[in-house]
């Protein structure tokens, strides 16, 4: 049983940074595509960044330049560094794991205010 634990959501003001952090357990986490999505209220959940197993990134044009994914597979963590975080960034952020099946997080809030 894979299971993904997310941490460091919260409330920034525009302009802010956040650290987010996933824990993953129960999986050879070295081999999944790690990712991060998010899902704001009456939106459909969309693709923030992913990571594949060797290193390979794809980031969303709304997030390219401002976030960071990025991962320890020695300590089973991915990483999403976001900078200058904008009100539109605001929605739940959810960690991903892929490998032949998805597995999900939690979900952590993102709220930034203007």
């Amino acid at each position: 049983q894979v299971q993904l634990v997310e941490s460091g959501g919260g409330l920034v003001h525009a302009g802010g940074s956040l650290r987010l952090s996933c824990v993953a357990s129960g999986t050879s986490f070295s081999t999944y595509t790690m990712g991060w999505y998010r899902q704001a209220p009456g939106k459909q959940r969309e693709l923030v960044a992913r990571m594949t197993s060797g290193g390979s990134t794809t980031y969303a044009d709304s997030v390219k330049g401002r976030f960071t994914i990025s991962r320890d597979n020695a300590k089973n963590t991915v990483h999403l560094q976001m900078n200058s975080l904008k009100p539109e960034d605001t929605a739940v952020y959810y960690c991903n794991g892929w490998y032949f099946f998805d597995y999900w997080g939690q979900g952590t809030q993102v709220t930034v205010s203007s």
